[in-house]
């Protein structure tokens, strides 16, 4: 089982239509997927088609009052995909938690649950908040890696530094080895100069890092969460679907 946070601290980048679409290609290729909704804002929950009425147990259940993760885990509509919610009240998470020595361990910890090993999932994927708080260290400190989306925008690579340290801070304070997985051009539009220059700069300071796939600005992929679906699903045919799919292979074909 290998576990993948999507992270960057920048909203509005594509992080969790990233965490939704990859997943679920993915799923649709035949591997077995859990996706943990760590953020307070539960895009990811309701993108699948899981309402807020409908979460029995969440993450912050998991996190704050030590519930099984295997417990708060449920089924969606797509084949291979399984799901732990989110919560609003995730928010004040890092609160709660804030006394808790080993505070940047629950969700580590949590993801050791023996029920949930028999499951045998192949991947797990973390949405993160959009920012560098106690929850998103806590998924760094779980995952084995980080997968990177970037919006094609100006500032793009400065605030990805900032999210290079705190991977750096990881490692180096628990001996860990969280590494990044890979760095995502999302949003990107080929008639737009300033698209083209972001992919440059990236390709010349991070190299391989940097996928061949790239997620076009697409309308249809924004689409998609107010169905409750992928945009894999939503839009099969359509060019933002098939840049996940493309995603999906690449990232298979990268795994060791």
């Amino acid at each position: 089982m290998k576990i993948i946070s999507v992270a960057n601290q920048k909203g509005g980048v594509g992080k969790t239509t990233t965490t939704i679409n990859l997943a679920v290609a993915l799923a649709d290729l035949g591997k077995k997927v859990l996706i943990l909704d760590l953020d307070p804002q539960g895009n990811a929950s309701t993108g699948l088609g899981h309402l807020a009425p409908d979460r029995k147990l969440t993450l912050y259940d998991v996190l704050v009052d030590g519930e099984p993760l295997s417990k708060a885990t449920v089924m969606t509509q797509v084949n291979n995909l399984c799901l732990v919610p989110s919560t609003t009240d995730l928010s004040s998470a890092d609160i709660e938690m804030i006394e808790d020595k080993a505070r940047v361990m629950r969700l580590k910890k949590a993801l050791q649950d023996p029920i949930l090993a028999k499951e045998n999932f192949d991947y797990v994927f973390i949405d993160c908040p959009p920012s560098l708080s106690l929850l998103t260290v806590n998924a760094f400190v779980a995952s084995d890696t980080v997968l990177v989306p970037l919006q094609s925008e100006f500032f793009a690579l400065e605030g990805l530094s900032q999210l290079l340290l705190t991977i750096k801070d990881v490692r180096e304070s628990l001996g860990s080895t969280l590494r990044v997985e890979g760095v995502l051009l999302t949003m990107f539009d080929r008639r737009n100069k300033l698209s083209q220059q972001v992919e440059k700069d990236a390709r010349e300071n991070l190299g391989g890092l940097v996928y061949e796939a790239i997620i076009p600005r697409n309308v249809r992929i924004s689409e998609a969460p107010s169905y409750g679906q992928a945009a894999v699903h939503y839009d099969q045919y359509g060019k933002g679907a098939r840049a996940y799919v493309a995603l999906a292979h690449e990232f298979l074909a990268g795994q060791n």
